[in-house]
């Protein structure tokens, strides 16, 4: 039996995150990928899995820490490491020493090899996630905890370390490639110290480093030996610059080649600082303006705004990044429409408001955003066009059976849009303890990729925010997406008279290629028709 401290791995370059749940406790007996703590960053949660199995003996964290690479999580107990010298040893040769003579030297523990095969972890539950780096290549020699690959989903990257230390035998990833939870990165081969029986030999001479030897074909020279590099500063295949995960997912996000940062670092080393006061020379000075942006639009020149006046950089948010990027690309990808409407709340607002007791002693909050979502889960199934993809090949339309109604929450990292599943099978009550629910797990950083992912339509509400109207970006592959806008009292002639009613702004914006103006008329009466009476969810 022997004992092992696990650690927190590389996080990205993020420090003292939170730890928010302990998954373990002493006792336990876990297997290799099992979660041990989950801790949470200002972007993002994500689970710390053991690299090996064996029974908790100690956890050193509790929930409310901050913890930063390398901080001790817990101590495992683990088979196999320190046992005894196997039958038919050097041992059974060696002839017993007395019990008044002293133990004879320990000569030195043969190596156990073992090839093992290190798979993606949990990843919190995305799928088809982009490797955009390869950390080591094959005949490297690394540490247990060095980053072997770099993984980017649509809302983070990250390092996944390696859970043992030995040499690389062979890489079953490339960058560029899509990997899931569970599928194979590479293979190692892990060597752990089995105890040598007593001998009264001399100690074992001590072998020197091995060479790491370059992949056939890399014509790139590799450092000849695993103790030159800090583990963390493995050069990437065919790269030329030495950089921690973190500094290179920096430079990665700001967009900058590491090659034209100059390194202040030992060893030539390009460290986070070197890599901010690169960015800061090239914004204080002018540079030309680009010939073309993408899809052949010109792009907007750069400008040096310092010479009008004092001026803040202010890095934006990997979620806001992805949102302007996606947006551009709906945008430039989407023939869009948009349709207006009003809707006649007045009745709606009554019985919401009618029930409002009654909701509060179930313990809900009735806003108008369930009768929105079950309002909308009605036209989905009445106007079916509605409820479609285009597919990737460019001559289907995937139809679908469920209603999932994704509903946009803006919060202080930038706008997410949470997924509620199977709308139209949902009463009023549950979907108002979801939505608020959903709405909080986005505001707190909490939601996770699945979380986010399975949308049949959007609704985009500005509520009280005010404004009469604006035109949504639809939300794709899906094909349509909802406004929704600030209700007012309006006068509304009833035949004989203007009488005050309550009306809601309604914003349809849809993709063309798969829904025509007919279509889109018929789905937003019959919306605003539910809106207008609820009883007719009932038929």
């Amino acid at each position: 039996m022997g004992k092992q401290t696990i650690k927190v791995p590389d996080l990205g370059g993020a420090e003292n995150v939170d730890v928010i749940e302990i998954c373990v406790a002493v006792g336990d007996v876990i297997e290799a990928d099992d979660a041990l703590v989950v801790v949470e960053s200002e972007k993002s949660s994500m689970d710390i899995p053991s690299p090996i199995g064996g029974k908790v003996v100690a956890v050193t964290v509790n929930e409310g820490d901050k913890v930063s690479e390398g901080a001790v999580i817990v101590e495992l107990e683990t088979e196999g490491v320190g046992d005894s010298a196997p039958e038919n040893s050097a041992a059974e040769a060696a002839p017993a020493a007395p019990e008044s003579v002293a133990p004879a030297p320990v000569a030195a523990a043969p190596a156990v090899s073992a090839e093992v095969t290190v798979n993606v972890p949990d990843i919190g539950g995305a799928e088809g996630v982009e490797v955009i780096e390869i950390s080591v290549a094959v005949g490297d020699v690394i540490a247990e905890d060095d980053s072997i690959v770099v993984l980017e989903s649509d809302k983070s990257s990250m390092d996944i370390p390696a859970p043992a230390s030995g040499t690389v035998l062979s890489i079953s990833v490339s960058e560029g490639d899509k990997v899931s939870q569970g599928d194979a990165i590479l293979v190692l081969s892990s060597t752990q110290a089995a105890t040598a029986a007593p001998v009264p030999a001399a100690p074992a001479p001590v072998a020197t480093p091995a060479k790491t030897m370059a992949p056939a074909g890399d014509e790139q020279a590799r450092p000849q030996t695993s103790s030159e590099l800090h583990p963390q500063e493995i050069l990437s295949p065919g790269s030329e610059v030495y950089a921690g995960p973190s500094t290179r997912k920096l430079a990665r996000e700001m967009g900058v080649d590491l090659k034209q940062v100059q390194a202040s670092g030992s060893r030539g080393r390009v460290s986070k600082d070197d890599l901010k006061g690169h960015v800061k020379k090239i914004m204080t000075r002018q540079a030309p303006a680009a010939v073309t942006g993408g899809a052949g639009i010109p792009a907007i020149p750069a400008v040096d705004f310092s010479k009008f006046g004092e001026v803040e950089l202010v890095k934006m948010s990997k979620i806001h990044k992805l949102t302007a990027a996606n947006m551009s690309r709906n945008w430039l990808n989407v023939p869009h429409v948009t349709q207006f409407d009003n809707a006649d709340i007045t009745e709606m607002e009554a019985f919401r408001k009618g029930m409002k007791a009654e909701a509060e002693k179930a313990g809900v909050k009735l806003t108008p955003m369930p009768f929105l979502l079950k309002a909308c889960a009605a036209a989905l199934r009445y106007e079916r066009s509605f409820n479609v993809s285009l597919h990737s090949d460019g001559e289907h339309l995937v139809k679908k059976n469920y209603v999932n109604i994704g509903v946009a929450v803006a919060t202080p990292n930038g706008l997410v849009v949470p997924v509620i599943r199977d709308v139209d099978k949902k009463g009023l009550y549950e979907l108002a303890e979801e939505s608020v629910a959903l709405a909080k797990k986005a505001r707190d950083g909490k939601l996770m990729p699945r979380d986010m992912q399975g949308g049949c339509f959007t609704i985009s509400s500005l509520g009280a925010i005010g404004g009469t109207g604006f035109t949504p970006i639809v939300n794709a592959p899906e094909v349509a997406i909802l406004g929704v806008s600030k209700a007012s009292i309006q006068p509304v002639w009833d035949g004989s008279a203007f009488q005050p009613r309550q009306m809601l702004p309604l914003c349809l914006s849809y993709d063309h290629r798969a829904i025509n103006g007919a279509d889109a008329g018929n789905f937003l009466t019959y919306l605003s028709a539910v809106l207008g009476d609820v009883r007719k969810l009932l038929v």
